[in-house]
């Protein structure tokens, strides 16, 4: 957890010293704003890996005598294929159009058939073929 942890104080500085030259070259709000939320953002990653990062034990990546063998096992839990996602996206795209149009009972469809994808999507491993 280390290594991230420089890796986003790295870039935290970085983005310390670019938005002030930024600000000075262009005078520009827009962007002087998103590069000053990005630095804080960063900052934030930092803070809260570097806090894990101390009460962790070193992963075998992390200490300089580890060796590849010390990585071997579980890796944790991936899930297989799932329809859920596109079915979830498929109804956020009926509100949104709904919403284009200014019809709101297109809206209120695309709401409630996404109330049904989100229920599959989140209770999709509490039954049938992939139930844990």
């Amino acid at each position: 957890m280390k290594a991230e942890t420089w890796l986003f104080v790295i870039t935290t500085v970085f983005l310390a010293l670019v938005t002030p030259a930024y600000w000075f070259i262009s005078n520009d709000w827009t962007g002087t704003s998103a590069l000053t939320m990005t630095t804080l953002l960063t900052a934030m990653i930092a803070l809260y890996l570097g806090f894990h990062a101390r009460k962790m034990d070193p992963r075998p990546e992390d200490r300089q005598e580890g060796e590849i063998a010390d990585g071997a096992g579980e890796l944790g839990f991936f899930p297989p294929y799932s329809w859920w996602p596109l079915w979830c996206a498929a109804t956020l795209g009926v509100m949104v159009y709904g919403t284009a149009l200014n019809e709101w009972w297109l809206v209120i469809i695309g709401g409630a058939l996404g109330a049904v994808a989100l229920c599959g999507l989140i209770f999709e491993y509490y039954r049938g073929e992939h139930a844990h």
